[in-house]
């Protein structure tokens, strides 16, 4: 039995939850596998009411799990950036799920806003570090408020936490068994310590010769990820840069409405979510796509090794947005939540 925790969350988290996990008991049914779901509270509605963000006993539970689905965090009735750095930044760190891992795939041409790009073109995973770098909230305000004020935020980058993410690339690389190509995204000529990236990928890089390796400016990246994708296999970026950059590739394969991404520490517990946010002004409307959380529900099959039922799941993907039932993604498509789901649902068979 694989034992998975559930973080509705906030805004239409609960909502892409709720669609998710209708998913996932199909797949139970179709696969012979057996799921136990536990629920967490953690969001606005349970910090306002309680004044608890995330308690360090919970943790304990999430280590005797098989995975985390999370749905989105984030309240305007909470200062901005209380909630996620408690609860999403909160897992990350104290579960030490050290890899951000963003498929980008356009599943139907209609879906990009590229001209003459099709699902071959546009085929690529992101390996984002996840622990490091600017995210780690080293800094702070001097004079706040005043002419006077100063700001800092300073960017920790260790040894160990880029190699082990270089290393993960390259092993990701090999295992797509794509193109064979990883790209090293950085901004070193304006940013000097970033050298360590470059020298860390260069090292462990000839442990991997059947894996071409290349490299980009994030600014040069960025203009190549609209203009020529197809030039894209696997990439390995650092945490802001690649925050920034697979938003843009999220835009490129159709939208936030597909956008998934897994936080991972590999064969630990690790958490799946939608990057879409909570998207407040949609709450309870029933309009918001689901399918960033259930292509989030794929990726967590993958890497618990469940072959069979992720292929099934990403199939069905593929041929719902295939199928021309489902012509957008926007919450303004006339198509209800749970319609969504039902199209899928259908091509899961």
């Amino acid at each position: 039995m694989y034992q998975i925790a559930v973080i509705p969350g906030d805004g239409v988290g609960p909502e892409v939850i709720d669609e998710t996990l209708r998913v996932l008991r199909r797949i139970q049914e179709l696969e012979g596998l057996e799921f136990e779901t536990t629920h967490y509270p953690f969001g606005a509605d349970h910090y306002l009411k309680t004044g608890e963000l995330m308690p360090e006993s919970v943790f304990a539970d999430f280590n005797d799990m098989h995975a985390i689905l999370l749905g989105a965090i984030g309240d305007p009735r909470v200062e901005v950036g209380v909630l996620e750095r408690a609860i999403v930044g909160g897992v990350r760190w104290t579960l030490d799920l050290y890899i951000n891992l963003r498929p980008i795939k356009l599943y139907a041409e209609a879906l990009t806003p590229i001209k003459n790009k099709t699902p071959e073109d546009i085929d690529m995973v992101f390996v984002r570090e996840n622990t490091e770098g600017l995210y780690m909230g080293i800094g702070g305000h001097f004079k706040k408020g005043t002419p006077d004020e100063v700001a800092i935020q300073e960017m920790i980058m260790t040894r160990k936490g880029v190699e082990r993410a270089v290393r993960y690339a390259f092993e990701v690389a090999r295992k797509r068994n794509k193109d064979k190509k990883l790209t090293l995204i950085d901004k070193q000529n304006a940013l000097p310590a970033q050298e360590i990236w470059s020298r860390t990928f260069e090292e462990v890089g000839g442990e991997y010769p059947d894996i071409e390796r290349d490299h980009a400016y994030i600014d040069a990246a960025c203009m190549w990820m609209v203009k020529n994708p197809e030039w894209f296999d696997v990439a390995v970026v650092d945490n802001m840069m690649g925050d920034i950059i697979t938003d843009l590739g999220a835009a490129v394969q159709g939208g936030m409405g597909l956008a998934a991404s897994g936080n991972i520490h590999p064969g630990r517990v690790s958490m799946f979510e939608p990057i879409h946010g909570s998207a407040p002004k949609h709450a309870g409307r029933g309009v918001i796509c689901p399918y960033a959380a259930i292509c989030a529900l794929q990726l967590m099959l993958d890497e618990l090794r469940l072959d069979s039922a992720a292929k099934r799941l990403d199939g069905a993907i593929a041929r719902t947005l295939g199928s021309g039932k489902v012509t957008s993604l926007s919450t303004g498509s006339g198509i209800k939540t749970s319609e969504y789901t039902d199209v899928l649902l259908g091509f899961l068979e």
